[in-house]
C-alpha cells in the first residue's frame, strides 16, 4: 500500500507525506491507518531527509518492525554517523530527532539512585 506511493527524486526514492496523509485520512482499515501514522512519525520526526518525504529506506525499517526487529540500533548508529559528520564538517546540520537523543541521553548517563 506504501509501496506503490514510492517516487523517485534524483539519487534518492521517496513517498511523499500527502500521500501518507491522504490513507490516514481515507482508508477504512483503522489499523492500517495507525500503521501508516506510525511510519510518517518515522520518516518524518526520527529519521527526516527532506521536508514532506519519507526515505523508502523508512519504509524498509518500519515493514521489519512487525516481524519483532528492534529499531534501536539503527537510530544509534544513524545519529552516531550524523553527529560525526557534522564535527568532521566543522559545521554541518544534524539529521535525526534530537528529542529522541536527548531522551536516550537522559534514560543512559543521568541515573540517579
Amino acid at each position: 500500500w506504501v509501496t506503490a506511493r514510492i517516487q523517485q527524486k534524483e539519487d534518492s526514492k521517496y513517498v511523499p507525506w500527502k500521500s501518507l496523509k491522504d490513507i490516514i485520512l481515507a482508508y477504512p482499515d483503522v489499523k492500517k491507518r495507525v500503521d501508516v501514522f506510525a511510519l510518517s512519525i518515522y520518516g518524518l520526526v526520527i529519521f527526516p531527509k527532506a521536508l514532506g518525504h519519507i526515505d523508502e529506506a523508512v519504509t524498509e525499517l518500519f515493514n521489519r518492525l512487525d516481524k519483532r526487529v528492534t529499531p534501536v540500533p539503527t537510530i544509534l548508529a544513524k545519529t552516531f554517523r550524523s553527529l560525526n559528520a557534522c564535527r568532521r564538517a566543522g559545521e554541518g546540520r544534524f539529521v535525526g530527532c534530537a528529542q529522541l537523543l536527548l531522551a536516550w541521553f537522559h534514560s543512559h548517563f543521568w541515573r540517579v539512585d
